[in-house]
């Protein structure tokens, strides 16, 4: 500028929020180069190099590499202008289903259970207790295991439950008929029936057999289980418990050492 009242390279860079490494590599690359210069011959940055840089920082902002933005700021007509912003609707696209499924994982984290009270009992079974999800979270929701649950919940539909219902209500019925057949613990359909159990928390969370003799524990000794697994069959969950211990023995997993692991 003949008065000079442009901006320096480092006044720029205040200015703008950029660093002055940042500039020098602009203009080396010829995206913004100060076109103005001060009374003493320095290269400056005039307004309107100024508003240049504030348009670099916008499409940057957008996450455009700095070659499509020079071609940008430089088309001649509105064609490159057009399909840019056909590829910024498709990136807003994107970034609002992660939007979407991120805000499934927190209610998920939060709920539990992403189906109504309705839908629950009628995917479980009149005898299951919408209460039993919030419980649950009160008791694990700050263990991996949760964290798990969730992840998974958070993508599953209704239908994708009642899958899982009928599944878990399958493996039941066999583990009742098994006991009434009289397969004992450590045989080989024992042990085949206590590893489907055992695959069958994955639609849950990741079971180690050691994690496994645990919930095993707690269906003998714990009510509420005992009662769940004892009205499918008298004396299943104690049953059951064995089954699990001996198919752990035999993956090398101690049930009288094993913890939450």
């Amino acid at each position: 500028m003949a008065g000079g009242d442009g901006l320096t390279v480092g006044a720029a860079s205040s200015l703008v929020g950029v660093t002055v490494r940042t500039l020098h590599h602009w203009d080396s690359i010829g995206l913004v180069c100060p076109s103005d210069r001060t009374f003493g011959g320095y290269r400056v940055y005039s307004a309107g190099d100024i508003a240049r840089i504030h348009r670099v920082l916008v499409y940057r902002e957008l996450g455009l590499p700095l070659e499509s933005i020079g071609e940008l700021l430089d088309a001649p007509a509105t064609e490159p202008l057009l399909r840019q912003r056909e590829q910024l609707v498709e990136r807003i696209s994107r970034l609002q289903k992660m939007v979407t499924a991120v805000d499934r994982l927190i209610e998920a984290k939060n709920a539990g259970l992403l189906l109504s009270a309705e839908e629950q009992v009628k995917i479980f079974g009149t005898n299951w207790q919408p209460s039993w999800v919030a419980e649950a979270r009160e008791r694990w929701g700050d263990t991996d295991q949760w964290a798990q649950y969730a992840e998974r919940s958070a993508t599953r539909t209704a239908d994708d439950w009642s899958r899982i219902s009928e599944q878990v209500s399958a493996l039941n019925d066999d583990l009742a008929t098994a006991k009434r057949a009289g397969v004992v613990a450590g045989s080989p359909e024992g042990n085949a029936l206590a590893e489907r159990h055992r695959e069958s928390m994955a639609a849950y969370f990741e079971c180690s057999h050691s994690m496994h003799v645990c919930l095993g524990r707690k269906y003998a000794a714990d009510p509420g289980f005992t009662t769940h697994y004892d009205t499918l069959e008298p004396g299943l969950a104690a049953w059951l418990r064995d089954l699990i211990n001996a198919n752990a023995q035999a993956h090398g997993t101690n049930p009288e050492t094993a913890t939450w692991s």
